[in-house]
């Protein structure tokens, strides 16, 4: 049965190239912003570039944060992206500002403490055991970032039952995060070719 998955339009996030990567991954994609929709659907795409506060001010213009988190509250799968994962956390710090987040996942993001930034390119990730969002991929697989700020406190993630996977520049920090129907990446699946499409497709199995 093909999943049906919404892209959550909020005026932020690459939404075009993500359509086409969940679309090549098995789904059947819509990019609205329609709450409804976006509520019903079997999974929810929650993409996202810029700034924290911009993306959350999107968000909340649409009055989408509680649609996100009553998806989580009911166990329905949401996939955050770059931003989009970012914006899940309790808040958001950026040039001395600090954003109040969507706060479903502990802990905050601030600026990567690298010499060079943004964190641009390829990189490897260290998946925890057992990831669902990494099944089958092997070691050493790299995935592509885009990123000067992220989560820098991976213990207290894994602390809250979340399962973590980390990369290094800089700092270790969160590349992606999985706790229950909440799945997030700080990297661009849609950007990262066949791994890309495997974590998709890995992700399009829990729906």
């Amino acid at each position: 049965m093909t999943r049906r998955v919404v892209v959550l339009d909020y005026g932020s996030g690459n939404l075009r190239s993500a359509e086409r990567a969940v679309e090549r991954a098995g789904a059947d994609v819509t990019v609205t912003d329609d709450l409804d929709a976006a509520a019903s659907a079997d999974g929810l795409v929650v993409p996202g570039v810029g700034a924290f506060a911009a993306c959350m001010a999107g968000i909340e213009a649409l009055g989408a944060g509680p649609v996100i988190a009553d998806r989580v509250a009911a166990g329905r799968p949401v996939l955050g992206i770059c931003v989009g994962m970012q914006i899940l956390f309790g808040h958001g710090e950026e040039h001395g500002v600090v954003t109040k987040g969507l706060g479903l996942l502990p802990g905050g993001v601030t600026r990567l403490p690298a010499r060079r930034l943004p964190h641009m390119g390829w990189n490897t990730v260290r998946p925890p055991a057992g990831s669902t969002l990494f099944a089958g991929l092997p070691a050493g697989t790299r995935f592509y970032f885009v990123h000067s700020y992220g989560v820098t406190d991976p213990a207290a993630l894994a602390e809250a039952g979340a399962a973590v996977t980390t990369a290094h520049h800089g700092a270790d920090f969160v590349a992606a995060v999985e706790r229950g129907p909440l799945s997030a990446a700080q990297f661009h699946p849609e950007k990262s070719a066949d791994a890309g499409a495997a974590l998709l497709r890995n992700w399009l199995g829990t729906l």
